[in-house]
Formats: C-alpha cells, structure tokens, sequence
C-alpha cells in the first residue's frame, strides 16, 4: 500500500491512510465491485451523499478519495467547531475554483454534520441544487433524525460497518510492514483488535502509543502480558446517549420480549459493561414488566421494582446481579401487551371523543342540593349484590357504546381473568 514518505512526526493513522479505493480496508458491502459506492466512484459523477457509521470506519477517507477521485478541490468543514463563517468562506473557495482558468469542481466534506442546526444545514442547500460544490456529510447519529429532510432528500445515504476483527488484522499488519511498530504477538494482537472495537483510528492510536512507550522499554516485542499492564482493563466503545446506545436497549427489550433469556442476559451485559447507568437499565425493565408482561404475570412489575430498589441499596457491582435476575424473569415470563393497547386505544378514543357527562347515578352527591338534583340516584351497590356484582349496571357515559379496550390474552393470569370477564358479560347479557 502507499505509505506517505513524511518523516516520523506524521501521525500512524495519516501514514496508512488509503491513498487509493483498492487500499480501503473494510465496507466491502458498499466498495467491493459492483457495488453502489463503487459504481459511483466508477461513473465519473460526484454526488451529495451522507456517511453514517461508527467512528474510525473510513467516513474521512472516503471522502478524500472521491475527491481525489474526480481531481477535485476537496474542503472540509468541521461541524463540531465551525459555523456560518466557514460555510461562507467555503462557498467563497468554490466559486473561485469553477471560475478559475482551469475549472474544478469541488467537494465540500462537513465532519459531524449532525452538529450543525438547523439553520446551518439550510445554507448548504442553495449550493447543492445549483452544483456549486458536492456535499459529502458524515455522521455518528441516525440521519433520519440529525439532518434536515430537505438535505437528506438531496443526498444518498451509505451506511458504514465497524471494521471487521480480519480488517483490523490487516490494519496491524500494515502498520508492522512500515516497522511502525514491533513485533506483536498473538494473543496481544488479539487483545488489542478487541480493545479497538472496530475502530480503525483506536487501533492506530493505540498501536503508536504502545510503540513508543515498547521503544523506552527497550522491548522487543510486545507481549500481551505488558499490553495488559499498559491498558489496563479493556473498555469498549459506548456512545451512551447516541444511536448505538438506543439500537442496544431495543434490542434487549425485543430479547425480553421474545422470551429468550440467554439473549436478554447478553444486551443487558452489553449495556452495563458499555457504562449505561444501571439505574437506566431499572427503568427500562419496569416500563418491560407493563408493557410486554401485564396482568399475564402482576409479579413482574413487582419484581421490577424489587431489583430497581436493590440496586439503589447495594450499587454496583453487587445491585446488578438483581437486575439480572429481573431480565430472566421477564424473559421467561407469559407475555401479554393487552394493558397496554387498551390503554393506547382509550387514550385514542378520548383525545377524538367530545366530553361526555358522567351520568347522574354515578355522580358523587355530599350535600343535600346535589341529592336533590338526583345525584347518586339509582346508583347500585356491588357489595351489596349477589356475588358483589351489580349485573347489568352501566358505568359508561349514557349512549356510549362498549368500547372493548381491554381484550386479554390466553397466556399467565390473564386467562383466568378472559374466563372472569366473559362470565361477567354473560351475567350482564341475562339483567339487560
């Protein structure tokens, strides 16, 4: 692979930066033959795209590569520190280049787009539609919800993948072909491609550090007892309040939900071990217990609750293990969402619905004005009834139909309670 011939100063990272598109390592998916992103390199046609992928997947290179690619002047703009000032300025260094002697187009690369609001997103939209320059977004967060849709209209979206533990192979092996880096050995190697997650840059930056702390060591070679010593314990890479973090959490409540506990245990291990806050984690399998379990199992929001507040007295590590016990009764429980779309479905109805009085005989009468509006009058008293239940009262608006919000399920507690409610309306079908 091309290396830069900068001397030693030049970052690890900057040395191995692809220089051509066969050089990229990873994102075959969009860069192997025949594929979109490829196809586009191939057509000779620059056009708007966002990037969205993890950090350290290729967004930047791939971009300086198009405009390579296309022998165009490439601008890049960091979202995280500039603003309108940079957008004009960039317009500005566009212009110039297709007005020059020797016209060039221009690729205008913005790190971090989501950064930028609303109104700063806007300005790139005029340029786009006229051609002035190429826009290349890249992004750590969903588009869908961090771009203007009049911006992501006018751009495709190519999604990047962290890199592979093969990719990062590669990658150290690129780094030991230019001696960036002595040797290494294999179980350290491994160590290392789980500690980088598959963040290309990570691993980079990490290999430079090592390298320089093995050479004052006088090592040679680095071993995975030392690389241990040097990193400590490994961390991953958590974005926790990102598009990482929200795609975890769905799926441990889907894992929950699907009744599998192995797969229930593992997300929530994830979560903790990526640095969620457990009393989060609590929060989430309390609004679990209401949503997917319910009346099929009442214990469950109990327990819930129960873990929630052993966490609170124990803290971690010790709180977790209640939290764990949490996950695999709930997986394992009877499932029922019934509460909750009858809840849904009565909140629908309401908000749709006029105000309704509630009729005279349910009202509340405490003084003798209201008795003698005939509040509370009629009004039948279930303990007073045969098998406390008033068969064949109404306790809905007059006129209102039975709405049948709740429908319970044939699964856990709910189906005694099926058996209940149909032997109530049978009882009310006879009165009526």
């Amino acid at each position: 692979m091309p290396v830069s011939k900068a001397g030693a100063h030049v970052p690890l990272a900057e040395r191995l930066r692809p220089r051509t598109l066969a050089d990229v390592i990873g994102q075959q998916h969009m860069l192997g033959e025949g594929m979109a992103l490829r196809l586009a390199f191939e057509s000779g046609q620059p056009h708007s795209c966002i990037l969205w992928g993890p950090p350290g997947v290729g967004k930047t290179t791939i971009a300086r590569l198009m405009a390579d690619a296309f022998d165009a002047q490439f601008i890049t703009i960091s979202a995280v520190l500039g603003g309108v000032k940079d957008i004009r300025e960039a317009v500005e260094r566009a212009e110039a280049a297709r007005s020059g002697l020797a016209s060039q187009r221009t690729i205008l690369f913005v790190d971090e787009v989501h950064r930028f609001n609303k109104s700063q997103q806007d300005a790139f939209l005029p340029h786009v539609e006229s051609g002035l320059f190429t826009f290349i977004g890249a992004t750590t967060e969903n588009p869908s919800f961090e771009v203007n849709s009049a911006l992501l209209s006018r751009a495709a979206v190519y999604v990047l993948q962290p890199l592979t533990e093969d990719d990062l192979r590669q990658i150290v092996a690129k780094a030991r072909a230019i001696d960036a880096v002595p040797p290494v050995e294999e179980a350290a190697v491994d160590r290392l491609i789980a500690y980088a997650d598959g963040d290309a840059r990570r691993l980079l930056n990490t290999l430079e550090t090592l390298a320089v702390a093995a050479d004052s060591e006088k090592l040679a070679e680095v071993t995975d007892a030392w690389l241990l010593k040097v990193l400590g314990e490994r961390m991953r890479r958590y974005d926790k309040g990102g598009e990482q973090f929200y795609d975890t959490i769905s799926a441990l409540h889907k894992s929950v939900r699907g009744s599998d506990p192995d797969a229930a245990l593992y997300w929530l291990v994830r979560m903790l071990d990526g640095g969620a806050d457990p009393r989060y984690m609590a929060r989430r399998l309390i609004r679990m217990a209401s949503e997917d379990i319910g009346l099929a199992d009442p214990r469950a929001l109990r327990l819930a609750l129960d873990a929630a507040e052993v966490y609170e007295r124990l803290g971690s590590p010790e709180g977790e293990l209640a939290l764990a016990e949490c996950v695999v009764y709930l997986a394992v429980a009877p499932k029922s969402n019934a509460v909750y779309k009858a809840f849904n479905a009565a909140k629908a109805f309401v908000k749709k619905d006029g105000t309704r009085p509630v009729p005279m005989h349910l009202r509340n009468a405490p003084t003798k004005l209201m008795k003698s509006l005939d509040y509370g009058k009629g009004y039948r008293y279930a303990h007073d009834e045969d098998g406390g239940f008033a068969a064949g009262e109404s306790y809905l608006p007059e006129g209102m139909p039975e709405p049948g919000f709740y429908k319970p399920v044939d699964r856990g507690l709910e189906l005694r309670i099926g058996d209940k409610l149909r032997e109530l309306k049978r009882r009310n079908d006879q009165n009526n």
